[in-house]
């Protein structure tokens, strides 16, 4: 299962359970929040890990270089947050 579809299981399991939709949505205010958001996830069984996190981003980076006609010789100074982005699609 790739980490979009691990993020789709999650959506699914917030949708039913307002308990944790409110745990994970508080994760903002942690200290550590992505490894917080990670740790909840895996207690409500979806397997996802900080690294599976970041790494959405960076692909999606990487795939908009390779996919401009002649090649991008720069990459993007930012990319999309999976975990801001998720969270904002539960509020």
């Amino acid at each position: 299962m790739n980490t979009f579809e691990k993020l789709e299981q999650l959506t699914a399991l917030v949708k039913k359970d307002e308990q944790l939709r409110q745990k994970l949505l508080q994760t903002k205010n942690s200290q550590e929040p992505l490894d917080d958001f990670c740790h909840l996830a895996q207690q409500a069984g979806v397997d996802l890990s900080l690294g599976e996190i970041f790494a959405i981003g960076q692909e999606y980076s990487d795939n908009q270089c390779k996919s401009t006609n002649g090649g991008n010789p720069t990459p993007y100074d930012s990319f999309g947050d999976a975990y801001e982005t998720f969270l904002a699609s539960i509020q």
